[in-house]
């Protein structure tokens, strides 16, 4: 009798560390009630144009985050996604209106204005040695800078091409973008890569403890500059979806978007510790700051206790984050 309910106990318990130890649960469980909590308050809520609509308004935060959650993982961060995302938009922008270059070609120079932002990010961190938030804080001004340098004037008129993802396709009543479905996409893509390959395992091992990954033979060094690049095309790929879901290049968007995309890395369950964290929780993360505004706006709040209430569930998330690192 003792050893069946040893037994009992132990499934008991490896159920209970399933589902308490994993960091996408408590965010599942969060947009669950949420998403359970405005349907009763709005009939326009549980819709499939409405759905359609919330992840439409976090396609280009959500790539974003993609970013984000790599170099937050490598328990770094990364202040400069929102300036260096409109850099990127607008050049893509201008060199197809303005200066009539294929839209392909101005797209691939877009991009490389992202990568080498996150190579200098990535040099600066691991070569020099200065602390991520100091490095990003100062490319963040640059971008900033040689954005309004460059254009101060929204510019319209683009190319069918730059609006290709900004485009709708119908799955049955609901229209859905193109720019949604390639936000999963990429999402997919980087779950699998940090699940299943050697580069994602040696992300999660830098940021747990960088001098053990070094000893065991990873070149930290290579890799941080990696994560810091590859962020930053993500960047450049959210410019392009800014610009389609717009249809203008604006010099003055993403203002905001280094702390939303932080909102819904943390919001998500990933440690500001780094080495511990899911990329997809990060898609619930911003699918939960979406569900907020869209179900709050339904209801009539006025927009800033829609930001209020953002930032209460920032500091509840990281406070979550900050007892269990004690704990453990």
């Amino acid at each position: 009798m003792s050893v069946v309910v040893s037994k009992i106990t132990k499934r008991r318990s490896g159920f209970l560390d399933l589902l308490f130890g994993s960091p996408i649960i408590g965010p599942i469980a969060a947009l669950v009630l949420a998403s359970i909590f405005f349907s009763t308050q709005t009939d326009r809520f549980l819709t499939g144009t409405n759905f359609s609509l919330i992840v439409q308004q976090v396609m280009v935060v959500g790539t974003l985050a993609i970013g984000q959650t790599l170099i937050i993982l490598t328990a770094g961060i990364d202040l400069s996604v929102g300036a260096v995302m409109a850099l990127s938009s607008v050049m893509i922008t201008s060199l197809a209106v303005d200066y009539g270059l294929n839209p392909v070609l101005a797209i691939l120079l877009g991009f490389l204005v992202c990568i080498a932002f996150g190579l200098l990010n990535g040099a600066l961190v691991t070569m020099i040695r200065l602390p991520p938030f100091i490095v990003t804080l100062g490319t963040l001004n640059i971008a900033f800078a040689i954005t309004r340098i460059y254009t101060t004037q929204t510019i319209t008129g683009l190319p069918p091409l730059l609006t290709f993802f900004g485009n709708t396709f119908k799955v049955g009543n609901t229209a859905i973008t193109y720019g949604s479905v390639l936000m999963f996409v990429l999402f997919l893509a980087a779950w699998f890569v940090l699940r299943s390959t050697p580069a994602g395992r040696y992300v999660y091992a830098v940021g747990d403890n960088p001098e053990a990954a070094r000893l065991a033979g990873i070149s930290t060094t290579r890799l941080l500059i990696g994560v810091y690049t590859v962020a930053a095309l993500t960047y450049g790929i959210a410019g392009l979806l800014l610009a389609a879901r717009t249809g203008v290049g604006d010099p003055q968007a993403g203002q905001d978007s280094n702390l939303e995309s932080i909102t819904a890395v943390v919001l998500g369950g990933t440690s500001l510790f780094g080495g511990r964290g899911n990329i997809l929780g990060t898609l619930v993360g911003a699918l939960i700051v979406g569900v907020f505004r869209n179900g709050l706006q339904l209801m009539g709040v006025a927009s800033i206790y829609q930001v209020l209430i953002t930032g209460i569930l920032v500091i509840v998330a990281v406070s979550i984050d900050q007892l269990t690192h004690r704990g453990k």
